[in-house]
């Protein structure tokens, strides 16, 4: 779902007001004054912006009882009632009110868009927002949330008059006609990151990937701090062929430096470093066939087996290589992890299951290579059981639990 982040566009109306761009949501709908805002409106609309909705709307209700005819005043509080109550319902019967004082006033429409969609008439908005457009041709915020939307109401007629099977010469269609819309919001607003939004998202539904990282750039030259358009470049350099567990934790550790809230990035944080804990058991493998390489458990036919049990140094000299492989292989590599790499990698230990469950493998295929190889035993029957054991209950989850870090 595109994030509705938009801004209020200059859009000349009756009077010749206009009034500066501020930040929009899904549930704040664009706006433009003819008029100045009534200082109890204003203070509303700030209160909103703080999501102080109740206290919003006790000071609109106090000044709707003072001059009922205050457009703006209706507009806010049919805002208020989708911030936090969702009510579609309320909010439509305060926009209705608006348009009643003036049914060509853009913000009015634009939410009264925003409160259909609220009550569950979404396949409605079509015909507000092409009003729209229709009033104010070069109001680039009606065409941007007109594509946003125009496919998808198209899909939904689509499944409707086929039985809900959507024709796919109805989706291309749709995604065709949204992206001639979204290209003219672009050209109306090129320093608005929401029309670039609504663009990117229809080049991806279509399938047009060069185009939807096109997009992504001109999303990132405007917002650096873009959290979805982050995500989506740094989930693909870190998806890229020939890149490794800990350069994909570095690459989310350094973008979550710019996004800290990302909650994209820090997932993609916990997979690349469950994918490091994975590694460990490689590990663990790899010494459990060294402690069988020691104690001949398998040797080819015609080789003579070291009689048993093993000499005390030759048992201590099993564990060498099991200590470099330790060492190069999890120690050095930890060491020269990020700091936050690190921090998420004991984090990510304590707050998942399957983390857990990775590290407790490679404890119990060590602690079989150990007693292995440390055990002077006489006969190779119980190192045969070990190994076994030691082997299959590590790989038995290997091919399924790739993405379970999340």
């Amino acid at each position: 779902m595109v994030r509705l982040r938009a801004e209020r566009g200059d859009v000349r109306q009756r009077g010749g007001h206009v009034r500066r761009p501020g930040h929009l949501s899904e549930e704040k709908a664009q706006t433009v004054t003819t008029s100045a805002l009534h200082p109890a409106v204003e203070r509303a609309d700030l209160l909103i912006d703080l999501k102080r909705y109740e206290e919003a709307r006790k000071l609109l209700a106090q000044r709707l009882s003072e001059d009922p005819q205050d457009l703006r005043a209706w507009v806010k509080l049919a805002r208020s009632h989708l911030g936090d109550e969702k009510d579609g319902a309320k909010a439509l019967e305060a926009t209705q009110r608006a348009l009643e004082l003036d049914p060509e006033d853009i913000g009015a429409l634009v939410m009264h868009a925003h409160a259909l969609r609220g009550a569950g008439r979404f396949l409605e908005t079509e015909g507000v927002l092409r009003e729209v457009i229709r009033i104010a041709p070069a109001h680039w915020y009606g065409y941007a949330l007109l594509a946003d939307w125009l496919w998808r109401i198209r899909v939904i007629r689509s499944g409707q008059a086929h039985g809900g099977q959507v024709k796919r010469e109805d989706q291309e269609a749709a995604l065709r006609e949204s992206g001639e819309l979204a290209r003219e919001a672009v050209r109306l607003a090129p320093e608005e990151v929401y029309a670039y939004e609504v663009a990117r998202l229809i080049a991806d539904m279509a399938g047009d990937r060069p185009e939807a990282d096109r997009l992504d750039d001109a999303i990132l030259r405007l917002d650096p701090q873009h959290e979805q358009a982050l995500a989506r470049r740094i989930t693909k350099a870190a998806d890229a062929p020939g890149i490794k567990a800990a350069e994909a934790a570095s690459l989310f550790a350094d973008a979550l430096a710019t996004a800290p809230d990302s909650a994209p990035m820090r997932s993609g944080l916990d997979q690349a470093t469950y994918r490091l804990l994975r590694g460990i058991r490689w590990l663990a493998l790899l010494c459990l066939a060294l402690a069988a390489a020691g104690i001949d458990l398998f040797a080819m036919e015609g080789e003579t087996r070291r009689d048993l049990p093993l000499p005390l140094g030759q048992r201590l000299w099993d564990l060498v290589p099991m200590a470099v492989v330790w060492v190069l292989g999890a120690l050095l590599r930890y060491r020269r992890l990020r700091a936050g790499v690190r921090v998420n990698l004991r984090s990510l230990v304590r707050r998942r299951t399957w983390p857990r469950i990775v590290l407790a493998q490679a404890a119990w295929a060590m602690m079989c290579a150990l007693l292995i190889t440390q055990v002077p035993w006489t006969q190779r029957t119980v190192p045969q059981i070990l190994f076994w054991a030691g082997l299959l209950a590590t790989v038995t989850t290997m091919w399924f639990d790739r993405r379970k870090g999340n």
